[in-house]
């Protein structure tokens, strides 16, 4: 494990990032808090707007990940992949789609905060649903996905720009997933704040507006 330090609304929390293989990116150890990040970490602690359930923070700009306990604790930062399409709503009736109905783009992670639970997708296979509606859903890598598209190898490569390669779908190392995400979000769910790409971030998080910038 590596640990590393996160800053939150004047606390200092420690948060290990896991060393496992699809983890340990050349630049794991600078997984911190981005501004925009540190600033939702600290509105979500200081307001609960968690409502005591474990939650997450997918900072798209910097593809990575930063996960928290209940009580607010960070538990672990991973990179991810995420929508090949900049872009911070999800087309209409897209959930509906076909993937080969999906043009290039439709392919976003829509920015928010979305009730995250449990459930089944294509195939039986059980992933945490971020957005049921729109079919946006946390998990690893798909098993079934092309070669071609080296999803694991950027998922550890050093660079954030060649994260975008899903369909809309957040992608996290599958041994995190399997040791941490399951195990936290699997009692009640929990929240996960999606930050935007574009939009400013008090448009996608109003509550923000009660804890100004410094």
């Amino acid at each position: 494990m590596i640990p590393t330090v996160l800053a939150l609304a004047g606390l200092v929390l420690s948060a290990p990032i896991p060393s496992t293989p699809e983890a340990a990116k050349p630049a794991a150890a600078k997984l911190l808090l981005s501004a925009e990040a540190e600033r939702v970490a600290g509105w979500v602690s200081t307001s609960k707007d968690n409502h005591a359930l474990p939650y997450a923070i997918v900072d798209k700009k910097n593809a990575a990940l930063f996960l928290f306990n209940a009580k607010g604790k960070a538990i672990g930062a991973v990179p991810v992949l995420i929508g090949i399409a900049p872009g911070d709503d999800a087309t209409a009736g897209i959930g509906s789609k076909n993937l080969s109905e999906i043009g290039p783009a439709e392919k976003t992670t829509p920015a928010g905060r979305f009730l995250a639970k449990f459930g089944l997708a294509a195939g039986s296979t059980r992933v945490l649903w971020v957005d049921y509606f729109t079919s946006v859903a946390l998990h690893p890598i798909p098993p079934a996905s092309p070669k071609k598209e080296r999803r694991r190898q950027r998922l550890l490569s050093s660079r954030t720009d060649d994260n975008r390669i899903t369909f809309g779908c957040i992608n996290v190392p599958s041994a995190f997933y399997s040791k941490t995400v399951q195990p936290t979000f699997r009692r009640k769910g929990g929240y996960v704040y999606v930050l935007p790409d574009t939009k400013p971030l008090e448009e996608v998080f109003p509550g923000l507006h009660a804890s100004p910038a410094n």
